[in-house]
C-alpha cells in the first residue's frame, strides 16, 4: 500500500485499448468464495514502519472504536522483512485488543514476487498467525504491487500463484487483493501490462484499489475523476460480483477539497462496500470527517 507514483497528466491514447484487452470479466467463475464483510464499511490502515502502536493496544483500540471503524488492516510483513511477521507478540496484543472492541482485523503481506518461496511462507504466515490468546486474522489480503521483478509474464506468473496457494489455504477466511486502480494502468502503460484481473477476480472476495491521489492530482476536480474513474473501469474488469474497498490517500497529503472529492467519488459511483484512507499515522480529524458521509452508503 505505500508505493505512490506521480507521474504526468498526458494520457496515452491507446490507454484503453490495453486496458480493454486485459479487463473483461466474465459471468461469476470465482473458485471459492467467503463473506467480504469484513471488508465492508470504515476501514484503517497500519503498516510495519507503525509498531509504535504496539505499545498501546488498548489506548488505539478505544479510539478506533469511538472513530466508527470497522476493520484495521495490519501488514504483518514486506518483502524487505527480516522476519515472517513484524513484531508479533506486540501484533498479537494489538489484536486481541481489537477484538474486545468488535473491530475486525484484516492481514496484509506486500510480495514482491522475486523469490517465490519467502511470498508463500509469508503469505500462509498471516493464515497462521495466533494471538497469546488464540485470537487470529478475520481476513487475509496480498498487495499486489512490486514491480521488483521486471519481466511481467514471470511476475505475473508469481503472482496469481502465490494468490491461488494464499486462497487454497484460507478456506473460509475471506481473502482480498489490493491493487493499483485499472485508471493508474492508463496512465503507465509500461508498469503492469496484461494485469491478470480476471484471473485475480476468480481467488478474491473483495479487490482494493489503491486510489491514491494526494500529491498528484490537486483539487477536487483532478480528484474527483480520478477516483470516478478508477472505479468504473475497475468494476467493469473485475465484474459484478467481487466486493470492492475503495482505499485513498495518503491522507496528509490531500487537502480538504481533495479528501471531499475522494468521499464524493466513491459515494456517487455507490458499489464500493468498503472505504478508507491510508493511513492510520497520518489521518487529521478532518480526514476522518470526511469519510463519514460515507457510512450511508451501509444503510
Amino acid at each position: 500500500m505505500r508505493l505512490v507514483r506521480v507521474g504526468s497528466l498526458l494520457v496515452v491514447a491507446l490507454a484503453a485499448v490495453a486496458l480493454a484487452a486485459s479487463a473483461a470479466p466474465a459471468r461469476d467463475q470465482r473458485q471459492h468464495t467467503a463473506s467480504p464483510a469484513v471488508f465492508a464499511g470504515l476501514g484503517t490502515w497500519i503498516d510495519v514502519y507503525d509498531t509504535a502502536l504496539y505499545r498501546t493496544p488498548n489506548a488505539v483500540a478505544a479510539r478506533l472504536s469511538a472513530l466508527g471503524v470497522s476493520t484495521a488492516w495490519i501488514e504483518t510483513a514486506n518483502d524487505r522483512s527480516t522476519v515472517d511477521v513484524v513484531s508479533a507478540p506486540g501484533l498479537g496484543r494489538l489484536v486481541d485488543a481489537l477484538h474486545v472492541k468488535g473491530i475486525e482485523t484484516v492481514a496484509w503481506y506486500l510480495p514482491g514476487h522475486d523469490a517465490p518461496a519467502r511470498d508463500v511462507r509469508r503469505a500462509l504466515a498471516m493464515l497462521r498467525f495466533r494471538t497469546q490468546t488464540g485470537g487470529a486474522f478475520d481476513g487475509v489480503a496480498l498487495d499486489i504491487e512490486s514491480l521488483r521483478e521486471k519481466n511481467v509474464a514471470l511476475r505475473t506468473k508469481r503472482a496469481l500463484a502465490l494468490l491461488a496457494r494464499l486462497r487454497g489455504a484460507a478456506g473460509d477466511v475471506p481473502v482480498a487483493a489490493i491493487t493499483y486502480p485499472p485508471r493508474a494502468f492508463e496512465r503507465h502503460l509500461t508498469w503492469w501490462p496484461g494485469f491478470p484481473w480476471a484471473e485475480i477476480a476468480r481467488q478474491v472476495d473483495a479487490v482494493v484499489p489503491m486510489l491514491y491521489t494526494g500529491g498528484g492530482f490537486p483539487g477536487y476536480d483532478a480528484t474527483y475523476g480520478y477516483v470516478a474513474r478508477s472505479l468504473r473501469l475497475l468494476r467493469a474488469a473485475v465484474g459484478p460480483n467481487v466486493a470492492v474497498h475503495a482505499a485513498g490517500g495518503v491522507a496528509n497529503r490531500m487537502s480538504a477539497e481533495e479528501l471531499k472529492a475522494f468521499a464524493d467519488a466513491v459515494a456517487d459511483d455507490g458499489l464500493a462496500v468498503g472505504w478508507s484512507l491510508y493511513d492510520l499515522q497520518t489521518m487529521s480529524p478532518g480526514a476522518w470527517s470526511a469519510l463519514g458521509p460515507l457510512a450511508t452508503l451501509r444503510d
